[in-house]
């Protein structure tokens, strides 16, 4: 404590916090606001938002690059290597690091053959999901940039890390403020399944009957019995049901590409 009572504040970590954005200005704010007590350097890669997402940034004094969008690993790729820090916290925009957390990576000292993944909790139209397999979901997420790369494309992008080397959980909840209502889960939803859908079309795999009707109903019952989805009450049965639907539109859309295709 100093001369005027204040508590001294922590020193910010040669880490560099990279965000990709377009039209996140419900969320980027909070996101920015708890990065800033760690992060000696944020990047926010913003493909063109129109929703006043540049203006928060702007304010926030981050450091702002438009990106034409090219792919969640592309993209990302692209950040890691505008940071002036070769520790990078790759972060979404609709994501809240948790003073607990906050923490953690204000001690943390970051050692060479180790990457460090996080507890991400996620927030249902206003309720925090523990169940339906959702919790916890370790997230690798601080990585030394000249070993690991984001790799893939469409909805499944993963961060390529070299063998032998470690995997550390810190400690606190990466609090994610994903579906503000039933209405955006649901076009996120519809959105993942048409990405899944095209990478499945790309990489040459068809729709069978068991992927068509089966796989759903297993779907429902694996998220609402054995993930106990049952335990969150009428949010863990929407989730539940429209799990199951998401797996039943992704083999819908794959035998509709193939369908085109064959003319």
């Amino acid at each position: 404590m100093d001369q005027k009572g204040n508590h001294p504040q922590k020193k910010l970590r040669p880490f560099t916090a990279v965000i990709i954005s377009h039209n996140v200005a419900d969320t980027i704010e909070a996101c920015l606001l708890a990065l800033k007590k760690v992060c000696d350097e944020i990047i926010v890669l913003d493909s063109f938002s129109d929703d006043g997402t540049v203006e928060i940034c702007k304010r926030a004094g981050v450091k702002l690059v438009g990106q034409k969008w090219l792919g969640y690993s592309q993209t990302k790729n692209i950040g890691n290597g505008l940071a002036k820090n070769n520790w990078v916290l790759s972060i979404d925009a609709d994501e809240v690091l948790s003073d607990e957390l906050t923490a953690s990576l204000q001690n943390l000292q970051p050692e060479n053959g180790k990457v460090y993944s996080l507890d991400r909790l996620t927030n249902f139209c206003g309720k925090w999901i523990y169940h339906c397999g959702w919790h916890p979901e370790w997230k690798l997420r601080l990585f030394n940039r000249n070993d690991v790369k984001w790799q893939g494309d469409f909805v499944h992008e993963t961060l390529a890390v070299p063998a032998g080397f470690q995997e550390l959980r810190l400690k606190g909840k990466l609090l994610h403020y994903s579906f503000k209502d039933l209405d955006d889960h649901l076009r996120r939803l519809e959105k993942y399944a048409r990405l899944s859908a095209q990478e499945r079309f790309q990489n040459g795999k068809k729709a069978n009957f068991v992927q068509l009707w089966l796989s759903p109903a297993f779907r429902f019952f694996k998220t609402y019995i054995l993930k106990k989805g049952f335990l969150e009450g009428r949010e863990g049965w929407i989730i539940s049901k429209r799990n199951a639907y998401m797996v039943r539109l992704r083999y819908e859309i794959l035998r509709e590409l193939w369908g085109e295709k064959k003319g």
